[in-house]
């Protein structure tokens, strides 16, 4: 089967069943977004810790990197007897899969911010809680979301997995298709995928230069 008769033939089946294609994209899509909205959630208040206190940086670091470690399919192991099948185990190991990326970026993006504009905002009297939330949380905003785009992305890769425990998504047709070499099913639930990623790596990319942007004006318009 050459390339166009094969995308022909994805377009056709995906037409033909396109009520299930809307309702598995929908789950991949929640099964990603909430992973990652978690994952914001839990990571930048521990990247905060991390930055306080040295001690608290190397737990919550290791806590980081333990959760990048285990795969996915382990962890989902790890919390079927509690949880059993469905949507939520997957969420559970997609959301440890996705806090390393935004954690170290959060903890790097705070710890890169230059020395001398926190001792200026000190000096004018502004507390530390101040200080983070005007000064170091806005300048540190690309850091932080270079590492939530990274998670969003892996995680519609990883998503396909959500398949071997009955959490839907578009693995359902992706592994299917491999089981029953049947390439236009495949290919449906694939390219999808891919175009879903990029979608969401530009649109968190959108929402970077929006909040960079305003945290811009207003460090302006403090200064003016």
């Amino acid at each position: 089967m050459g390339l166009i008769d094969a995308l022909l033939a994805t377009y056709t089946y995906l037409v033909a069943n396109f009520d299930e294609f809307l309702r598995l994209l929908a789950e991949h899509l929640a099964l990603v977004l909430v992973s990652v909205a978690l994952a914001i959630v839990i990571a930048i208040p521990m990247g905060v810790l991390a930055t306080r206190n040295e001690r608290a940086k190397s737990i919550v670091m290791s806590f980081g990197n333990v959760s990048q470690t285990v795969p996915t399919l382990a962890i989902i192991a790890l919390v079927f007897p509690i949880l059993g099948l469905g949507f939520l185990p997957a969420l559970v190991g997609l959301f440890a899969y996705a806090l390393l990326p935004i954690l170290t970026n959060t903890v790097a993006g705070l710890e890169n911010v230059d020395e001398s504009t926190v001792e200026a905002a000190r000096g004018m009297g502004m507390t530390e809680n101040q200080i983070l939330r005007q000064i170091q949380l806005p300048l540190a905003v690309p850091v932080i979301f270079a590492g939530i785009r990274t998670s969003a992305v892996l995680n519609v890769g990883t998503a396909y997995l959500a398949f071997f425990i009955g959490g839907g998504g578009l693995g359902v047709w992706v592994i299917s298709g491999i089981s029953l070499f049947n390439t236009p099913q495949l290919l449906a639930g694939a390219i999808p995928g891919a175009l879903l990623a990029i979608g969401l790596d530009s649109l968190f990319g959108l929402i970077e230069g929006r909040l960079s942007g305003e945290s811009m004006a207003e460090q302006s318009a403090a200064a003016g």
